[in-house]
């Protein structure tokens, strides 16, 4: 059963819905950061494969929104940065960039070592480690035929998808509960800052208020950072470097912030004016965010996991407790052992298991929860949008052989 793009659209707005009310209700929920989204997108997977043991229907979505929708979450980004405060991001973006680049290879050792272990070729953990779970879908694609065709093996693909699945999910759910903990044990003192670059404070979220000339401006400057973010992508088509699309759209952003801070240093005018755009900028791109993770969620074919389910469990629960530690021993004291620390722990679940997407939406449940974290939010999506995906290629290639 084929469910259409439009009514794919629908119901990713109600599963937002169910999540965004569970969450609401729930203390447990609401004190480990558990995205909205997780919640509503996993209970239609599992509703989907519940229909596909018991009746046998094999329900799929066509999702043609979702990757649009990442794209009005990174311009969002982009014009929420700061100039000012880009510049105090150099020292933490050369510290995590590194720790994510280590974390890489460590990832594929574990994988490899799995593999061994379980009789396979070595190299069919690199599948297991940083192509699916730090690269994503794209990028076990994009290596899938390489491992098939001159590596020999053959369930490359299966292995890929199975590990970047569950990894997704694994990704929203520890990356809350890892800033909870690192807060209580170090007794962090929460920002308690409303002005959050994604939504608002949930304490905040009955009485949000919005301007329609604001959210107007919000909805223009968008577009037109998607525009820019077009043009961007289609420069770098021309070169050997491969960048993930919502790059250009975050590069367009910053850049478009830039050249109206300049232009308007008082932030007010008719067509730029960022006290009135930005609580419409920050509900576009929490919007955004949250029907692309539950449409991602949603769309996952759990029984697929059936053929590799004893391997890829194995490998996924040491990957899983590989990532734990590496937060909770390294990164935590290398960003400065602080709330902004704390924060960015929560978002490197996501980058070493899932996605940016799921990155930024386990950083943006803490920052609801506990406020805003503005350092956080610039340091993780460039490395995400420019580190990761160079030194990843760059990585596999020299482990591949």
């Amino acid at each position: 059963m084929k469910i259409d793009a439009f009514h794919g659209f629908t119901l990713a707005i109600l599963l937002l819905f169910v999540g965004k009310g569970l969450v609401a209700r729930s203390g447990i929920l609401r004190r480990y950061s558990i995205p909205e989204s997780l919640v509503g997108g996993l209970a239609c997977a599992l509703v989907v494969f519940a229909l596909y043991y018991g009746a046998g229907i094999v329900v799929s979505f066509d999702l043609e929104a979702r990757d649009a929708l990442l794209l009005y979450f990174f311009a969002a980004i982009g014009l929420g940065t700061d100039a000012r405060t880009l510049r105090h991001g150099g020292r933490p973006l050369l510290i995590l960039s590194g720790l994510a680049i280590g974390f890489m290879v460590l990832q594929n050792l574990a994988g490899m070592e799995m593999a061994r272990a379980f009789g396979l070729d070595p190299r069919a953990g690199l599948m297991v480690g940083s192509i699916s779970l730090t690269g994503g879908v794209g990028t076990t694609l994009a290596w899938s035929d390489y491992f098939v065709q001159n590596l020999g093996i053959a369930q490359a693909q299966e292995l890929g998808l199975a590990a970047n699945m569950i990894g997704l999910i694994a990704a929203c759910t520890i990356g809350g509960p890892i800033a909870g903990l690192l807060m209580r044990r170090h007794r962090l003192r929460a920002s308690g800052d409303s002005a959050l670059e994604i939504g608002t404070l949930h304490s905040d979220e009955q009485h949000a208020r919005l301007d329609y000339y604001g959210v107007l401006l919000a909805l223009l400057w968008l577009n037109l950072a998607l525009m820019l973010g077009y043009g961007i992508n289609a420069l770098v088509a021309r070169t050997p470097v491969t960048l993930p699309a919502f790059v250009g759209c975050l590069l367009a952003g910053i850049l478009l912030r830039m050249v109206a801070d300049w232009m308007r240093p008082s932030g007010g005018g008719r067509l730029w004016n960022w006290p009135s755009m930005q609580p419409g900028i920050a509900l576009v791109s929490d919007i955004s965010l949250g029907l692309f993770l539950t449409m991602a969620l949603m769309g996952l074919r759990l029984w697929e996991l059936q053929p590799v389910l004893a391997f890829i469990t194995a490998a996924m629960l040491v990957q899983i407790a590989l990532v734990i530690a590496f937060v909770l021993l390294i990164v935590f004291r290398a960003m400065g052992k602080d709330y902004q620390a704390a924060v960015v722990c929560a978002g490197f679940g996501g980058i070493a298991l899932g996605s940016t997407a799921t990155a930024i939406a386990n950083m943006t449940a803490v920052t609801r929860e506990h406020g805003a974290a503005r350092e956080a939010f610039i340091v993780v999506p460039l490395v995400c949008g420019f580190v990761i995906d160079i030194a990843n290629a760059l990585v596999i290639s020299l482990m591949a052989g």
